[in-house]
């Protein structure tokens, strides 16, 4: 019947009864805390009330657990760390050839709208909307035209948890709200999980009155709906982790009758579905619901529409650099379990993230941490990191308990891991480089094409070091000393970065290799050095990494991206770094070349470390 349908649609003329309306609801920072998905303390009745409708997915995951790089998923397809997209607010270009989905929409015909949030981390050229602004809207299209049209609620956004909320709009008591095990139970963590309660209601609202724009405009017939929420809650260790609370989101989807053959395969009225989709499938799904057959290049699955395939049987999340702050993290859930791979163990979870510290709940946890107050679950945000864990959603929603050392638990352990790694490979991830190195190599072409050349980026080769590195094996020690002297920076970094893991140890091993290195033409590379080397070298190595570091993090004269990364490193020298206090304060908040979408990520690092975040 699907084929059927589809050889019609490219046989008629462009008409909205030829072809879906779609309309896109989304909102910003929330997880399925809604009453259809089980949620007794939300009051959702508008979602409630389309989910009756409709089918309720109950394995969504966001892929990315921030609203930059899970956005630039949906638009475009691919995976972020494919594209050298996974930064948050990073921005890098797509090959020639490849458009962003809508573009494919508008060239069947299609009015395509967008009120108004975009945030793409990948450059979006001027044929992916007719219209992205907040007064774009479906009323606009030209008599009889099929519309794809997002409206995208922000009143649930993390910001919106710590802002002031009106009297009447105060309905969920902070008494009866659940606490999660990683949160400590506290009056200030029970009213900020109660005001993000109380602003999904709002947002409920909001969409109530998108969806009567479209009944009243008698076209709920001919419209195709989709309901879903970008990544977690904006509660802290929900937002920016790859944990299911960071990526599990809401998605429902109503097919009207009209189109039913368009719809899920496992589509029932008030049904759901345990199939795991992703932000990955949603690009092509749209294409395949306008009998357009998705492109040979984009990495997810058509979940409906004439060119519906089968589920897949893992969903992938991912970690990059969140804000001011480096990290990188990957996760793999089968829906019941979920693996996380940890490739900079060294750094605590709870990094400093000046976004992130101004709401209440982070800075209180921070503060009962610091205090001794906390318990096992409550602590280990703070703390380093292990190379892998393993979770059990059955018995462990929360994700406190690590399995990774159970023998009960082996055998899906090891099959997660090797998940990981196949699809590692097969995206060929390009974050295992230095954001800096990313955009040097991609100089003249883009950094989805330098990672398919094995001549510009070795995966395998610099994959291979990162998972030594980051393992925490002292066996490793002599390996990652090697690695100081390959040709690859990539490899050379990941071999400063395990030593770096290792601490005084890692040091010791590599002392004169370290020392050598300090002067390597790959920026990325020299500043992970000296970190090692001002964090446990002699005062001579500590001056010397301290003046490489100022010079690295002056972004006026160099890369933004080495700035960041040579910043994070003098914070992490502690009383070394303040001896040089009167030089960072000199140095500059904005960066010398452009750079829109990230140009005060140092500056907040720079307030932080001169104690003007305080």
């Amino acid at each position: 019947m699907k084929w059927t349908l589809f050889v019609f649609l490219l046989a008629a003329p462009v008409f909205a009864a030829d072809r879906p309306n779609v309309l896109w609801i989304t909102s910003e920072d929330n997880g399925p805390h809604l009453g259809c998905y089980g949620d007794s303390y939300a009051v959702t009745p508008n979602l409630d009330a389309l989910a009756a409708r409709g089918l309720r997915y109950t394995r969504a995951w966001s892929n990315a657990p921030v609203c930059a790089p899970a956005r630039t998923t949906v638009i475009s397809g691919i995976y972020p760390p494919s594209t050298g997209a996974e930064p948050m607010r990073s921005q890098t270009s797509l090959p020639k050839g490849m458009k962003l989905f809508p573009a494919y929409l508008r060239e069947a015909g299609y009015y395509c709208t967008n009120a108004s949030k975009e945030d793409y981390n990948l450059v979006k050229g001027d044929d992916v909307w007719d219209e992205s602004s907040g007064k774009a809207h479906w009323k606009n299209r030209a008599e009889g035209q099929p519309f794809f049209a997002v409206f995208n609620s922000t009143i649930s956004h993390e910001s919106q948890i710590r802002n002031a909320i009106p009297e009447e709009n105060r309905l969920h008591d902070p008494a009866k709200v659940r606490v999660p095990a990683y949160h400590p139970d506290t009056p200030a963590v029970r009213k900020d999980w109660a005001q993000y309660y109380d602003r999904l209601t709002m947002m409920d609202e909001q969409l109530g009155k998108r969806l009567r724009e479209i009944e009243e405009a008698g076209l709920a017939d001919d419209t195709i709906i989709f309901y879903w929420g970008d990544h977690g809650s904006g509660m802290p260790r929900n937002k920016r982790w790859p944990y299911h609370s960071g990526l599990h989101v809401p998605l429902l989807v109503h097919v009207p009758e009209k189109w039913k053959a368009l719809a899920p395969d496992e589509y029932t009225i008030g049904g759901t579905s345990d199939r795991l989709v992703a932000f990955v499938d949603f690009a092509p799904t749209m294409l395949s619901l306008a009998g357009i057959e998705p492109k040979e290049w984009m990495q997810g699955i058509a979940f409906a529409g004439a060119f519906e395939k089968p589920g897949r049987e893992y969903n992938f999340g991912f970690r990059g650099r969140m804000d001011e702050r480096i990290d990188l993290v990957r996760s793999v859930t089968d829906g019941r379990h979920v693996y996380l791979r940890q490739y900079l163990p060294h750094r605590i979870y709870g990094q400093y993230i000046d976004y992130m510290f101004q709401t209440p709940t982070t800075r209180v946890w921070r503060g009962l941490f610091d205090e001794g107050k906390l318990n096992e679950a409550q602590s280990h945000f703070w703390q380093e990191k292990p190379a892998e864990e393993l979770y059990d959603l059955q018995s462990d929603r929360d994700e406190v308990n690590n399995l990774v050392d159970s023998a009960e638990h082996a055998a899906i352990l090891a099959k997660l891991r090797s998940a990981h790694e196949s699809w590692e490979e097969e995206i060929r991830d390009i974050g295992f480089l230095p954001e800096a190195e990313i955009h040097a190599r991609a100089a003249g072409s883009t950094p989805y094409e330098v990672a398919r050349d094995s001549a510009k980026y070795d995966f395998d080769a610099v994959f291979a070091a990162a998972r030594i590195a980051s393992s925490r094996n002292p066996g490793d020690l002599p390996g990652l000393v090697a690695m100081l002297g390959n040709a690859d920076g990539g490899v050379r970094y990941w071999g400063a970065t395990g030593l770096l893991i290792h601490g005084k140890a890692g040091y010791d091993a590599g002392t004169e290799e370290l020392r050598e290195a300090l002067g390597d033409a790959c920026g990325s590379f020299a500043i992970v050095v000296a970190e090692s080397l001002g964090r446990y070298g002699d005062e001579a190595d500590r001056e010397k990494a301290l003046d490489l570091l100022l010079a690295k993090a002056d972004q006026e004269k160099g890369s933004v991206f080495e700035a960041i990364l040579a910043l994070n490193a003098i914070d992490y020298l502690d009383e070394v770094g303040a001896s040089r206090m009167a030089s960072i304060r000199q140095l500059p908040r904005k960066p010398g070349k452009p750079s829109p979408r990230m140009d005060g990520y140092a500056g907040s690092l720079l307030k932080h470390l001169t104690g003007e975040a305080k």
